[in-house]
Parts: C-alpha cells; structure tokens; sequence
C-alpha cells in the first residue's frame, strides 16, 4: 500500500482557478431553482472551497468546465453531488431540546389522552423534513417508543427526509463516533444504543429497534406535492428554512401545511418564525404552531 500511495502521489494534482463572481451566479441560480435555497454574494467562498474537492475529482481546472456539466439536463447524477456538496448538515441528537421537553409535557399527554377517549386512533404519523445525517428521526423515534409502546397497541410511523444523498446514507447507516453518545440521556442511551467493540470501538450505532422505527427518503422541499402517504400528526422542518428567500419559504409552508393533519403540530428551528408567511397556522408556544382553526 504504501508504493501505491507512492505512485499515486508523482500524478500532480489539477491546480483550480478561483470561482468567478459570473461563475458563482450561475450556480447560484441553478441551486435556487433546484432547492429553493437562495445563497447570498457572500458564500461564494464557501461554495468554492466545498466543490475544490470535487473539481479536483472530475480533473477540472476550470468551473466554467463545471458550471457545463451541472448545466446539463441529462446530467442529474451531477447536480445531486453539488447539492451534496454545497447544502450545509448541522445537526445533533435531542437539539433544540425544549421542543423534546414540550412533546413529553403537551403533545404526547394530549394523545394519550384522546386515544383513552376514543377520539383519536392509537396510530402516530411522524415527518422529519430536513433530518441531515439522522439524529433528529432517531431522537424522536426514542421519544415516541418510550412514550407509546407498541404493546400498548400503539402504531409509529415515522418518516424522515434531506435533499442530501450524503446525510442520508450516514442517517441510514446510524453510525456515529463515541462522542455523540453525550447528547443522549442515560435511559434512552442504554435501551437503544449500541457502543461498539473490537473493531467497530470508538463508534456508537443505533440499535434495531431504532432503525427499523425510521423509514428515510429524498425529498426536495422546494418542490411540493411531496411523494409521501397521507398526513402526519407532527412534523420537524427545522433549521432548512432560514436558507430560503420569502417566495420559497411560502412554498415549502404551503407544501407542509398539505400534510398536516387538522389536530397536527409543526415544529421548525428556534431562530426560524412563520410569521407574515401563512394565516393558516398560529403559534403555540415559541416556534411550534398548530392550525389556526384548531380549538388549541
């Protein structure tokens, strides 16, 4: 091995120009159309050094070159790796957690409650919309299998969803390093993760119980009708929509809002607000909303 990394290294490496303002724009375009994610003049930076890499990969000098390839309507494998590379997946186990704290003190109080009453089925559909690499699905399937067990009779459906293909193999993966193990509480920690050993030390995996909970799929928020079944009784978009302009954000809400169910909740980010973007949801408590016309 090391005389192949020896030979390997006497290929010079293609030396790449700086993405051009022009060359920026046209790729800003491209990802706006796309994803409906607006990138200011100021991330051109940004955007050249997270497709240096892969400029360096396909041999290019140039990102006129690029801008060619991603340009090309048959070349759908190609746009799907700039998204990947360009769209940013921040994210940790129970983030944000006062939103955890009021599902365990309002939301799921008041299901369990209608369920004893008869007014509501013992079936929960739940929509991650931007899950990144998977922590938040994970976070929320321990949430909901501790608080409606199965043999209770509770059914959990739990769907989970990014435009990146890259999170989205890390998030069916469910493999993470050690530290990750940190951000989960002591009880759900022990019942559902795994630490591994021998070879696999160091790392930390959901256990079966927890994948098998989660079902992922690529879906593009800026373009609803969105491929899934049905309407969910909750629904996470959160951190995804401070990368929108107004006209996309009212897009992704109104797409959302076709899923939610009349009784149903939608959580997005702390620093995120709904408001002047649609009358049909009214705030509950800080960043959570229900429907306007709900009795909540």
């Amino acid at each position: 091995m090391g005389e192949a990394r020896a030979q390997k290294s006497l290929w010079p490496q293609p030396e790449v120009r700086a993405l051009r303002m022009s060359e920026f724009r046209v790729m800003r375009k491209l990802v706006y159309d796309e994803v409906g994610i607006h990138l200011p003049d100021a991330k051109r930076v940004l955007v050249e050094a997270r497709l240096a890499r892969r400029m360096r990969e396909l041999g290019l000098r140039g990102y006129e070159q690029y801008c060619e390839l991603v340009l090309d309507p048959a070349n759908v494998e190609e746009r799907v790796h700039m998204l990947d590379c360009i769209t940013t997946n921040e994210t940790h186990f129970f983030r944000e957690p006062k939103h955890f704290q009021y599902l365990a003190e309002r939301v799921f109080p008041e299901w369990a409650a209608q369920a004893q009453a008869g007014t509501r089925g013992r079936r929960l559909r739940v929509w991650s919309a931007a899950c990144s690499t998977g922590e938040e699905p994970y976070t929320l399937a321990m949430c909901l299998l501790s608080a409606f067990p199965r043999e209770a009779g509770w059914e959990i459906e739990l769907y989970a969803s990014d435009i990146s293909t890259r999170a989205l193999d890390r998030a069916v993966d469910a493999t993470w390093p050690i530290d990750k193990a940190r951000e989960i509480p002591e009880r759900e920690r022990k019942r559902f993760m795994l630490r591994g050993i021998g070879a696999r030390e160091g790392e930390l995996r959901c256990g079966p119980e927890l994948r098998d909970s989660v079902r992922f799929a690529r879906i593009n928020l800026n373009q609803p009708p969105f491929p899934l079944p049905g309407q969910f009784d909750l629904i996470f978009c959160r951190n995804v929509l401070i990368y929108f302009d107004a006209a996309s954000r009212s897009r992704v809400i109104a797409g959302l809002l076709e899923r939610l169910h009349a009784r149903g909740y939608l959580f997005v980010g702390h620093s995120e607000t709904l408001h002047n973007v649609t009358h049909e949801l009214k705030l509950l408590a800080p960043s959570i909303y229900g429907r306007s016309e709900d009795p909540r």
